[in-house]
C-alpha cells in the first residue's frame, strides 16, 4: 500500500526547481541593485552610518551627508524631464 502512494519525481523536475530557484535569487539580486541605484547617496551615506555605528564610532557626518542628499533627492524628483534631457556623448 505504502508503494502505490510514492511519487516518483524524474531527473527534468529536479532540473526544473533548480532553475526556478536561480530565476529567484536573480530577480532579487536584480531588484537589490535597482534599489541601490534608484535611491543612490543618501542609502549608501545611510549605511555608512550604520557601519560606523556598528563598529562603535560616531556618525553624525554620515546621518548630515544622508539627510542632505534626501533633500536634493527630494528636489531633483519637482523637476519636470522629459527625453531632450538625457543626452548621450556616445560615439564622441
Amino acid at each position: 500500500m505504502k508503494h502505490y502512494f510514492t511519487i516518483q519525481i524524474s531527473h527534468a523536475e529536479h532540473g526544473q526547481g533548480m532553475t526556478e530557484y536561480l530565476i529567484i535569487v536573480a530577480l532579487i539580486a536584480i531588484t537589490g541593485i535597482a534599489v541601490f541605484s534608484f535611491f543612490g547617496q543618501t542609502l549608501r551615506h545611510q549605511m555608512a552610518g550604520i557601519s560606523q555605528e556598528l563598529s562603535g564610532k560616531k556618525a553624525d557626518s554620515d546621518i548630515t551627508a544622508a539627510q542632505g542628499t534626501a533633500g536634493q533627492a527630494t528636489i531633483n524628483a519637482g523637476l519636470q524631464k522629459n527625453m531632450s534631457d538625457y543626452k548621450s556623448d556616445m560615439g564622441k
